[in-house]
């Protein structure tokens, strides 16, 4: 299968370890961010779906964070850029919520190839 179909096409609705449904499972690996990032990614041995899912919340709200607290001490500049990102941040937490609902393997730019090359190892 073309990985770019993959990306596209809805996940089949397999149970996971956890007894949820993949798609469940995707999203709840994103509702409190990087902490149900790592309860899935520990949680979760063998469904590749949902380790995806999990890795890449752990890595966009880690780096969210990071780059939020770095720019709150660069005066004014920092601080519009900040007020600016924190609504952002709500958008994308939504946006990677739905679509792991959906079933599908929404990759974002830079932080997706860092998660698939970790999910290869």
């Amino acid at each position: 299968m073309d990985e770019e179909k993959k990306n596209q096409e809805p996940q089949n609705q397999d149970k996971t370890s956890t007894g949820l449904t993949d798609n469940v499972a995707g999203l709840l690996s994103y509702v409190l961010g990087p902490i149900t990032g790592i309860i899935f990614l520990v949680i979760e041995k063998e469904n590749r779906f949902v380790r995806f899912h999990a890795l890449q919340s752990i890595f966009v709200f880690v780096a969210i964070f990071i780059i939020t607290t770095v720019l709150s001490f660069i005066p004014i500049i920092g601080w519009l850029i900040s007020l600016i990102a924190s609504p952002l941040s709500l958008v994308l937490w939504i946006l990677l919520m739905y679509q792991a609902y959906q079933g599908k393997w929404y990759k974002l730019p830079v932080v997706g190839d860092i998660v698939e090359q970790q999910l290869k190892k």
